[in-house]
């Protein structure tokens, strides 16, 4: 009875047995203190410490969970995701079965948005490479422009980066309460994925065909923005989620253009000078071949 939390007084006479059998006028149950005093202690009645993660209620105990912006440790909450979670969501990007703010499971992460826009920056610029190098079509030594690497990662992370904060912010102007920065962040990052199996099979000086390519991944990262966006631009009056929705369609259009122009195409505005240029005659300062020449 002790481990219920109870004490037994038993009344025995001088023979040695328990006289009267009637329990109720023998036995007296007496309330232990035995809980009671154990939380006091502030432990369990078990006798173990408390485990780590829990709350000890003091007066550290609410500073101890603070993330300051200076701290690595802020950043780090981001980033705190593993690879088959990575994976199962580059895997939802490429085929959408449900919506990716479910795969998220409010846990969005910076992790993947951040290699896929890298993979994609060096990926555009050694396609891009490729691209200008078939167009030389062998005349002269072939040179690297790296200002295809610096315009890659220009358009790549700018447009990663500034476009979710943009809308982030005419959502909330709007009255959309749902709206998060870190899902518009994940959401763009993790749209970018169609783009590295693009740029791998866009360097082909078959012109119409990088056109197709293109275009199929623009149809289908575009599918995959409006598809999740939608609800949460929905939460809008129904003029103003028209407006971002098309808003959302011509700058993910604009991208799209800009990869194309820009990386599939000879005389690319990132990489060269303008066209016409010329390179110097062999020879030196000489004049043309029609100028006539001139006696002294």
């Amino acid at each position: 009875m002790s481990n219920a939390g109870y004490d037994a007084v038993v009344d025995i006479d001088d023979e040695g047995d328990l006289g009267h059998t009637d329990l109720q006028e023998d036995l007296e149950f007496h309330n232990s203190n035995f809980n009671e005093s154990t939380s006091r202690k502030g432990a369990p009645a078990s006798g173990l410490p408390p485990p780590a993660t829990a709350s000890t209620g003091g007066p550290n105990a609410a500073g101890s969970s603070k993330r300051y912006l200076w701290t690595i440790s802020f950043y780090a909450q981001y980033f705190d995701v593993d690879t088959s979670s990575v994976l199962a969501r580059c895997w939802a990007a490429l085929y959408p079965r449900a919506n990716f703010l479910d795969v998220l499971e409010g846990n969005p992460d910076l992790y993947g948005p951040f290699w896929i826009a890298t993979t994609v920056v060096l990926i555009l610029f050694l396609g891009g490479t490729i691209s200008q190098y078939l167009a030389s079509k062998g005349e002269g030594p072939f040179e690297y422009d790296f200002k295809l690497l610096s315009g890659a990662a220009g358009l790549v992370y700018g447009y990663t980066l500034v476009i979710p904060v943009i809308l982030f912010g005419a959502l909330r102007y709007f009255g959309s309460e749902s709206a998060n920065l870190l899902e518009c962040w994940a959401l763009y990052g993790y749209s970018n994925l169609i783009w590295v199996p693009v740029a791998l099979i866009s360097w082909s000086p078959i012109t119409i065909l990088n056109w197709v390519f293109v275009g199929v991944g623009f149809g289908l990262s575009v599918v995959f923005l409006l598809r999740n966006l939608y609800p949460v631009l929905s939460a809008t009056d129904r003029q103003t989620s028209k407006i971002l929705l098309i808003l959302v369609v011509a700058l993910h259009a604009g991208l799209a253009l800009a990869i194309k122009i820009l990386f599939f195409a000879a005389g690319s505005p990132v990489s060269g000078g303008p066209e016409g240029d010329t390179p110097p005659a062999a020879g030196g300062d000489q004049p043309p071949a029609d100028t006539p020449p001139r006696f002294f």
